[in-house]
């Protein structure tokens, strides 16, 4: 079977360019499943019921997040009764929603998704390490496909975590950074690896922001509010095989689509 996994979509841009380009690509690639990080949804900070309905009509399976999820106070309501949103799953247990899905594919397959964030210059949470490996084992007992979104600041606990999971998880795909590396791989054990999908947004920015709002925080250490950019387009993430039989992948390989308009 074949995932889409699309990295942290920001803001109209974002928005835009995944209405344009998810339905070709999930027909050309003959994706089975598709996810997308929309924490940076609702103008760089958070998302809405709207716009997540907006995300899940336009062929969007399964909806991630992470330490901006509840930066829209209207979402709280929503995600507790939305299943195909999910917060990081080591967040405490009485926070709305969860972090894990199981469901099925578009070609009949079962699949589990964990979203997890990490702690290093992260907000406080829970072990990543130890709420993960919990929740992969549950998830197992009902299938071997699964993958996780991994929402953290550090590449070090990114990868950490990716060899923690090897052969216990289909994908590990690092989200947050907003900058897509270049380090995709399938680990020995068969578990799909990248350090950061990178970001669904305008990249003629700084990680989603107008750059000359950034440099006032830079340059002149002065509070600033940050708003979208909008130049250059993109769609980034990544394209996953992987054996049903298994649960390994067998193939993970990168995109980065420039808008047409």
């Amino acid at each position: 079977m074949r995932v889409l996994f699309i990295g942290d979509v920001y803001g109209k841009p974002g928005r835009r360019i995944v209405q344009e380009k998810v339905h070709t690509l999930l027909q050309e690639h003959r994706v089975d499943f598709c996810v997308a990080n929309v924490e940076n949804a609702a103008a760089g900070f958070g998302i809405t019921p709207e716009i997540a309905e907006e995300f899940l009509r336009s062929e969007i399976d399964l909806l991630t997040s992470g330490n901006h999820i509840w930066d829209k106070r209207a979402i709280i309501p929503y995600i507790a009764e939305q299943p195909r949103l999910l917060r990081p799953q080591n967040y405490p247990p009485s926070s709305p929603g969860t972090g894990t899905f199981i469901g099925d594919s578009r070609c009949g397959v079962r699949l589990g998704i964990i979203n997890l964030q990490g702690r290093v210059y992260m907000p406080a949470t829970d072990c990543p390490f130890a709420v993960g490996s919990a929740a992969v084992e549950r998830i197992r007992k009902e299938t071997k496909v699964i993958l996780v979104d991994f929402h953290a600041e550090a590449t070090s606990e990114k990868q950490a975590f990716a060899w923690y999971v090897d052969g216990q998880v289909s994908a590990v795909v690092g989200t947050h950074t907003h900058v897509q590396t270049a380090d995709e791989r399938i680990l020995p054990n068969g578990t799909a690896f990248i350090t950061d999908l990178g970001m669904t947004g305008p990249y003629d920015s700084v990680i989603g922001s107008i750059p000359d709002f950034a440099l006032e925080r830079f340059i002149r250490q002065m509070p600033s509010r940050l708003e979208p950019a909008s130049g250059n387009p993109r769609l980034c993430g990544a394209l996953i095989d992987i054996d049903e039989s298994t649960g390994r992948a067998t193939s993970i390989v990168r995109i980065n689509l420039a808008c047409s308009g």
